[in-house]
This record gives structure tokens, sequence and C-alpha cells, in this order.
């Protein structure tokens, strides 16, 4: 770098990250800045003050030897916790966090005993917290044999012992502690333990790395205008299937947003995207023109043709974000409605249009709160009329 080079190019000369390299040169500055701050008063701790400070980087993540010795040749000199965290490019935080932990009452900072903590502290594998027999385990196993989540045995341990810390543990610990065990051939323990049954963990897709789910280009629901979001012009509605046993049938369920109006899309072979298709075109265009603005859905295969649908109706299909059921709200609540007439595990091929046509006009006829106590069949009536 004195020849001239940049600090990338230095460290490529060299063989070293970049990172390191940097992590180098700031701890060189910083004890020149010291040298030259206490050139002349013969404060040097045995230190040769022409001699350049040894460069012997940490992990990055974990302070250094050489860097405690710096914090404690700082501290002596009076600088703060934040003017040593300038001198050495780490947070003040970080600082502070390592005189606090390893600093004894009324004893000053010793950076090979503050070194021998820390290692320590950092000695792994460390035992996990609920192998071993004792009242923190027992409590845990009795949350769970109530049906208590993880998250919630985590946080009524504070309430119940506020002032007992080795009463702590959070809900990843106990999570961890369940998944290992299944390893061993628990399965059926940890299936009776957690609500969701599972005796493996199952990973989180990041969304920005999803694959698109449908060839023809989709709208998503952040383009779709304001005055479709506020239900105040009538005429868009959101779908969904509700589906019978084994996922082998399925109803078509559509929402009007505005009043809250049923209608059932009858598919009694089977829930292909072309059939999904031909079963909405036939019940949209039994709607007036003003009727049909647009279809929310999910990401379902199911809409696969909406390119095709819009062409037939002139609707455009917004689709909702990943795992965001919210974005359908209405449609949601409704299909919870409408397992009382279709319960879960049951085959939804049976019913007949007509079957269908009953249960949407005992909805449509309900008194809703969210309408003033008016039922959806009055509020599409007056639209209608109004026309």
């Amino acid at each position: 770098m004195q020849g001239g080079a940049s600090l990338s190019e230095a460290a490529c000369q060299i063989g070293v990250e970049a990172s390191l390299a940097r992590r180098w040169v700031t701890r060189s500055r910083a004890g020149a800045r010291f040298r030259s701050s206490r050139a002349g008063t013969g404060y040097n701790h045995g230190m040769d003050p022409d001699a350049e400070l040894p460069s012997i980087p940490g992990t990055g993540r974990c302070l250094s030897l050489t860097e405690r010795e710096l914090i404690q040749d700082l501290r002596r000199a009076g600088e703060s916790v934040r003017g040593i965290g300038r001198a050495m490019g780490r947070p003040a935080s970080t600082i502070s966090r390592e005189l606090a932990r390893n600093t004894g009452a009324g004893s000053p900072y010793l950076p090979h005993t503050a070194h021998r903590l820390a290692a320590g502290r950092r000695r792994r594998p460390k035992p996990a917290k609920l192998t071993g027999p004792g009242r923190l385990r027992e409590y845990v196993q009795a949350g769970l044999a109530q049906k208590w989540s993880p998250g919630q045995i985590s946080k009524k341990l504070v309430t119940v012992f506020p002032d007992d810390q080795e009463m702590r543990v959070c809900a990843e610990t106990i999570y961890q502690s369940l998944y290992v065990q299944a390893r061993g051939g628990l399965k059926s323990e940890v299936q009776a333990a957690l609500r969701t049954g599972r005796a493996r963990r199952v990973g989180h897709r990041d969304p920005a790395r999803r694959r698109p789910r449908f060839i023809d280009e989709a709208l998503m629901i952040s383009e779709r205008p304001a005055e479709i979001e506020d239900r105040a012009v009538p005429g868009h509605w959101e779908g969904d299937l509700i589906t019978g046993a084994h996922n082998r049938s399925a109803i078509g369920t559509l929402v009007e947003r505005s009043t809250r109006y049923v209608m059932l899309v009858h598919l009694p072979g089977d829930h292909s995207a072309e059939t999904v298709r031909d079963g909405l075109v036939q019940v949209m265009t039994t709607l007036p023109e003003h009727l049909c603005g647009s279809l929310t859905w999910d990401q379902g295969v199911e809409m696969a043709k909406h390119r095709s649908f819009s062409m037939a109706t002139g609707m455009p299909v917004y689709f909702c974000d990943p795992a965001s059921p919210w974005q359908r709200g209405s449609n949601e609540n409704t299909n919870g409605l409408l397992r009382q007439y279709f319960p879960k595990g049951t085959d939804l091929s049976v019913h007949t249009p007509e079957d269908l046509e009953f249960v949407a006009h005992e909805l449509n006829g309900r008194p809703r709160k969210t309408l003033g106590w008016d039922s959806p069949a009055e509020r599409l009536r007056d639209l209608l009329l109004k026309t």
C-alpha cells in the first residue's frame, strides 16, 4: 500500500481476504495513533514506543488477544468506550460488553485474563439445557403434555418464575431438543408433543427465490388498484377451492368483496386448471358486466389458466403473496362457514349443482354484522336496483 497499491490489490498479492487486510490496517493505525498520543510521556507499559503493533487477527466476530491488549492500553490512557471502538474499528457495544463481562468488581481490566475467560465461555460442545433432569425439564415436559407450544412454555416461564434465571429456556432450545430426540427413534413422542405432528423440521424457502408458479405472467396483489382494496366499488371477487377427502374432490368458492355475496362453482370430476377455468367462466358469465370487475386468488396451480379466463370474461386475476391468506380475508371466512355444510374429509363430488345453490342461498340470506346486519342478498339486490 505504501507503494501505491489499493487495499484489495495488496490483499490479493499476499493471498488473504480483503476483510482480513482491512482489520490489520485498522489495528496498525489504531496502535500508531496511540503511540503518537503517548510519545514522550514515558507511558508505554513495557512496550517499545517505536515498535509496530502486532497484527494478530482474531476471528473477525470475536476479539483477539492483541485487541484486548489494546483495549487495556487505551482504557488506561483515559479513552472512552466510544473512543476505543473508533480506534479499533469496532462497535462501541462490543467494547462495552467486553469490559462488563471480563472486569471484576473493583479490579482493572486484564487482557490475558479476559482472553482466558472468553475462551472458556466459547468451549464447545456445551451440554444442552434440557438433557439432564431438573425443574426446568419437568416444567417443559408438563407444558408439552398440556399441548402448549414451545413458544408458550418459554414465555410462561418468565411469569411463573420472574426471579429465577435458571428457569429460562427459549423456544428454539425446546424445538431442538425434540427434533434431536426424533432422530433417535422417538417419532411418536414428538408427534404427541407438537401440534403439527411433525417429527422432522421443515425448512422455509426464501420467497425471493421461489420459481414462478405459472407460465403466463401473473398480476400480483400489489398491482391491484386502491379502489378494489377499500371495497368502495362492487364487482370485485375473491376466490379459492375447498377440497374433500385426499384432495380428490373440490368446490370453487367466490365472494364479492363489497357485499360478501357468495357463489359456488360445481367441479364434479376434478379440479384441474382447465376444469376450474371453465367452471369460473360459466359462473361469471351469468353476472351483469358491471359486477365482473376482477378476481383475487391464491397461487394455487388450479389457476394456471388465468390468462384464458381473463380473455373470456374481461376480468383481470390478481394473485396473493405466498402464505398470505389474509389478503383474501372475505373468502377465507366464507370457506370456514362452508365447512358447516361440507365437512373436511368428506367426498365433495356427491353434491349436485342444486345442493351448492341451496347452500349459497342460505349463506347469502344470513344477516352480517359487517354489513350493518343486512344480508349479502339484500346488498346485491340494492346494487342491481340502482343500475
